[in-house]
C-alpha cells in the first residue's frame, strides 16, 4: 500500500486504526477465555499456542496481491484491508494469547500490541525495502519464531509441578 500510494503517513494511520481495533477484540476475547478456563489449561494453551506460532513463523506467508484497490484512498482502503487481512493471523492470535496470559486489563494488551505492530509496521513502510536489500527474511522469521519458542517455553517452566 505504502508504495501504491506513496503517502506512508495515511497507510500508517490506517494501520494504526485497523490494529487497534483488531487487537482490541482479540485481546478482549483472550481475558474472557483466561477467566471461564482453570490456570493450568490456559498455561499449557498458552505455552503450546506460542510454540505454535513459532512453528508457524517458519513458514514464509504468502504474498497477496490485489488486482483491484477500492477507490477509497489510502487512509480507508489500508484500514479495512489491513483489517480484514489481520483477521486469524499469527499477530490476532497472539494477542489473544497474551491477554489470557496478562490479561485483565484488555486495554493494556492491545496497547502493547498494537504498539509492536505499529512499530513494526513502520519499519516496513518507511524502510522496508532497504531492509529487504540488507536482511535475509529467513533470519528475521528465525528471530521472530525464537521469540515465541521462548515465551512458550517460559510458561511451561512456571507451570506447577504436578500441573
Amino acid at each position: 500500500m505504502a508504495s501504491r500510494y506513496r503517502r506512508p503517513w495515511a497507510v500508517l494511520l490506517g494501520i494504526l486504526i485497523a490494529t487497534t481495533v483488531n487487537h482490541a477484540l482479540a485481546s478482549s476475547v483472550g481475558v474472557w477465555a483466561a477467566t471461564r478456563m482453570p490456570a493450568a489449561v490456559v498455561q499449557w494453551v498458552l505455552a503450546l499456542g506460542f510454540i505454535g506460532f513459532g512453528v508457524w513463523t517458519l513458514v514464509p506467508d504468502s504474498s497477496v496481491e490485489l488486482a483491484r484497490l477500492p477507490a477509497w484512498g489510502p487512509l480507508v482502503t489500508e484500514a479495512v484491508v489491513f483489517f480484514l487481512a489481520d483477521l486469524g493471523v499469527k499477530t490476532q492470535l497472539a494477542t489473544v494469547a497474551f491477554a489470557a496470559r496478562f490479561g485483565p486489563p484488555p486495554a493494556a494488551v492491545t496497547a502493547g500490541t498494537t504498539l509492536g505492530m505499529l512499530a513494526s509496521d513502520a519499519l516496513a513502510v518507511f524502510a522496508g525495502s532497504d531492509l529487504a536489500t540488507r536482511l535475509r527474511m529467513i533470519w528475521i522469521r528465525r528471530a521472530a519464531a525464537a521469540l515465541f519458542f521462548v515465551f512458550g517455553l517460559a510458561i511451561i517452566l512456571q507451570l506447577p509441578a504436578n500441573g
